[in-house]
């Protein structure tokens, strides 16, 4: 027996998803236009209609769709998978594992927690979210050099930067988003958010740290077991042996400046994954001037790496078609009017915490934050009007009923990609991320009770 394709499974949930618009009821709230340009539902508007159920050409056409409406984070993929493939020829990336290797000696958790806590503030100010693709091949070398697995290369990248992600501060697109609708003053409560994300991200670090050393003791005892790293081949016996020199240098400065460019530009100039790829070309081809690598030979090691992530782009738009099917099918509103419904009669700390339960399944269908923001909280403001307790709280209940289900749902073309790129089986990444998604379950329902005992309003 083999285990499915990621791209079999995806399609698996396609048709589930296209039989359920024939189960589900039609229907749909009234919407109206936010300052920002974007529909948001109309509270106590939702009706019956009649049912628009997908047909045997609309599977097809979705997968079409979704690959279309994801084009921009698509191409994104597959350039950052080019440039940092030319970056990776310079030998800049070597030398720069080498230097962490040396500095971190016998203290793998010393380099765990530093890539976790640096990826997880890109996460917490929404600068790395959904390109944090491009960085999992440089936690593959990573875990290479520590003697790990590919599931810990995935980890200390991507659990960083959806660990930052869940538990937002500084994040426009979600957080800021869904206080913009809950009429709640931009970015207030940040201090107490500081303190939820440090408690969350520590638990992460706790959690990954324990699995390494685990591995680390045995590593028969990994879930990846035998083939720790199912897409390369490389044992890493050749780490730790480049020296750090002035081109070097010199390019890993160009990267910093064009990441710092790009996160003065979100915040003053709005920039989005279009400028973040432009901004990467840009470090590309200073990237060649410094190492003195031929056009040509940059066009072909380009391709290269663009072609390694080509399997994880594509995913992105594959994950995506499911969510055309529910739009299409007219359902995803019902969905929502449901949750509505259930979580109405509970008050004060119980229904905070099932709003945060119910927003976390309904992230299992729609895994877009801005995109669920704008589905989720028209519903969820004046339900916490209702049940007693500040909408700060509602927005904190969507910010990690959002961000908590993200790493465990086949729905989310961002997760599909990651383990795409490191060749581990969804599956075997369930095994690993369940426990964790346990533990901020628990740890969101504790801020939840305590937010709700202190009244946590703007501040």
């Amino acid at each position: 027996m083999r285990l499915p394709d990621a791209y079999i499974i995806l399609f698996v949930f396609l048709v589930l998803a296209a039989a359920a618009t024939y189960i589900i009821p039609a229907g749909e709230f009234e919407t109206e236009e936010s300052s920002e340009g974007i529909d948001v539902i109309v509270p106590d508007t939702y009706s019956v209609i009649d049912s628009n159920p997908a047909g045997f050409l609309d599977i097809f056409s979705a997968i079409v769709d979704g690959l279309i409406s994801t084009s921009n984070l698509i191409f994104l993929v597959l350039i950052i998978g080019g440039v940092f493939a030319v970056i990776e020829k310079t030998g800049a990336i070597d030398a720069l594992v080498t230097k962490i290797i040396r500095i971190t000696r016998n203290k793998e958790w010393m380099l765990i927690m530093l890539v976790m806590i640096i990826f997880s503030i890109f996460g917490t100010l929404g600068i790395i979210v959904n390109a944090v693709i491009a960085f999992i091949p440089l936690g593959i070398i990573l875990a290479r050099s520590m003697k790990m697995d590919a599931i810990i290369g995935v980890s200390i990248i991507y659990l960083g930067a959806y660990t930052g992600f869940a538990v937002a501060i500084l994040d426009p697109l979600t957080i800021g988003f869904a206080q913009q609708i809950a009429e709640v003053p931009l970015f207030s409560g940040a201090g107490v958010r500081v303190v939820m994300y440090t408690i969350t991200l520590i638990a992460t670090m706790a959690y990954v740290i324990w699995y390494a050393n685990r591995i680390k003791k045995d590593p028969s005892r990994g879930i990846l077991k035998d083939n720790p790293f199912p897409k390369d081949s490389n044992d890493g016996s050749e780490l730790g042996r480049q020296e750090m020199k002035p081109k070097h240098i010199l390019v890993l400065l160009a990267l910093l400046i064009g990441i710092g460019a790009y996160v003065t530009g979100v915040f003053t100039a709005e920039w989005n994954l279009e400028e973040m790829a432009a901004v990467f070309l840009v470090v590309m081809v200073a990237t060649a001037i410094i190492g003195r690598i031929h056009v040509n030979d940059m066009v072909t090691t380009f391709m290269q790496g663009a072609n390694s992530v080509l399997y994880g782009a594509l995913i992105i738009g594959m994950a995506r078609s499911i969510v055309v099917i529910l739009e299409n099918g007219m359902i995803l509103d019902t969905v929502v009017n449901f949750m509505a419904v259930v979580t109405e009669p509970f008050t004060s700390t119980m229904g905070a915490i099932m709003l945060f339960i119910g927003n976390g399944l309904f992230n299992l269908i729609v895994t877009s934050g801005s995109g669920q923001a704008a589905i989720v909280m028209p519903i969820m403001s004046p339900l916490a009007d209702i049940m007693g307790f500040p909408r700060q709280i509602a927005v904190q209940a969507y910010t990690m009923g959002d961000g908590f289900t993200n790493i465990i749902t086949p729905l989310s073309g961002v997760l599909m990609a990651n383990l795409a790129i490191a060749g581990v089986p969804y599956t075997k990444w369930i095994k690993f991320a369940l426990p964790l998604v346990g533990i901020w379950y628990i740890l969101g329902i504790i801020y939840i009770i305590i937010l709700v005992a202190i009244n946590w309003g703007p501040v």
